[in-house]
């Protein structure tokens, strides 16, 4: 263990010494709030999914469902009548949901035969990250015209509201948050794993490493400490920051800490497998780039994975840096300890598997 904290030390200090490791540990996050944020908020999504809960048992809400469903903008899926609709965007992390009320065609009635005066309204809740939630809150309000204008031509007696997630509301930055740390951790770890490999590879300071005490398993789990440290303070840090600026509430649970250990794991064992094929530093940083921009855009951080075509789904569903950032928001946004837990599990086992591959397969002694 004293070899393990003493390599540590003096890694950490060589670090944190070059501007470039404390620029993208603590600058890089907040900027990618502060810019990409706005950038990638747009819609740009043809058809969603929409789950529906509908508590009328009249024939409006069959029409109106009808009607929002001949939109050919969203899937409608049906919730539970007798499930709690807060509890239920948490548990199964909904992005988006449609609650039509109890009332919905008595309220109709009321309005058009008994002389009643105001609104029947519709409830929408949703992730204002996500470009899907424009493209629902555009077919619900054009469904509910077609029904105004067919019902009394004239005068709107339906309307809805939005609500922004479960029990608790939500801003854009809550739920963008989450992905910029997971690529935080995945840039920090990755990026400066593999430059450093290639480094000692390049300069022989592997041989000179082997002639030591120190393992390459230590060295690697020095590594492991040393940038989990760094990435709980960046991640510290960011919230502080996300909540002064922009009141986010989204809250930092033990399991986000857990997580963000885990990509540090994942990610720095990862760095040290890329170094057994890499022999400079150029080509490290290259095929590092080459590795960690496509995940950026294919592990839902910018982009919901809803959102993209059928097959770059299925490609995000094996890049690791996916788990990473829905156990993040599971566990930070939706308070989902149990999917949260689940993706904690799918991660450490790559990192697991990753590590003992780097373990074996670095040579120290090679020429």
């Amino acid at each position: 263990m004293s070899r393990i904290l003493a390599d540590m030390v003096a890694f950490g200090k060589g670090y944190l010494r070059n501007v470039s490791g404390p620029f993208f540990a603590f600058a890089f996050p907040i900027l990618l709030i502060l810019i990409f944020g706005a950038i990638f908020s747009g819609d740009n999504v043809a058809t969603v999914s929409l789950p529906v809960q509908n508590l009328d048992d009249g024939p409006y809400s069959e029409v109106y469902l009808e009607i929002l469903d001949g939109t050919g903008l969203v899937d409608i899926e049906a919730i539970p009548v007798n499930a709690d609709i807060n509890e239920y965007i948490d548990d199964n992390s909904l992005p988006l949901a449609l609650v039509i009320p109890a009332d919905f065609t008595t309220g109709i009635d009321d309005l058009l035969y008994a002389n009643g005066t105001g609104q029947v309204s519709l409830t929408i809740y949703g992730d204002p990250s996500r470009s899907t939630y424009g493209v629902a809150v555009g077919a619900v309000d054009a469904a509910i015209t077609y029904l105004n204008y067919n019902l009394t031509e004239a005068e709107p007696l339906v309307s809805y509201q939005v609500s922004q997630g479960g029990a608790e509301e939500f801003n854009y930055m809550d739920f963008f948050l989450p992905g910029v740390v997971g690529i935080t951790v995945m840039t920090n770890s990755l990026f400066a794993m593999t430059s450093i490999c290639a480094e000692y590879r390049n300069r022989g300071y592997f041989r000179l490493l082997a002639t030591t005490k120190i393992n390459k398993s230590e060295w690697l789990i020095s590594k492991f400490i040393f940038f989990t440290v760094l990435l709980v303070a960046s991640l510290v840090m960011t919230y502080a920051i996300g909540r002064a600026v922009f009141d986010m509430e989204t809250t930092l649970t033990p399991i986000s800490f857990v997580l963000i250990a885990a990509g540090a794991f994942l990610f720095v064992s990862m760095g040290m497998l890329l170094g057994v094929i890499i022999r400079d530093p150029e080509s490290g940083a290259a095929v590092a780039n080459a590795i960690g921009f496509p995940m950026m855009f294919l592990s839902g951080a910018f982009f919901p994975l809803d959102s993209m075509p059928e097959y770059l789904q299925l490609v995000a569903k094996v890049i690791p840096l996916t788990y990473l950032n829905e156990g993040l928001r599971d566990t930070m946004v939706y308070s989902n300890s149990e999917s949260a837990l689940l993706n904690l599990a799918v991660l450490a086992v790559i990192a697991v598997v990753v590590f003992v591959a780097a373990s074996k397969l670095m040579s120290w002694k090679e020429k």
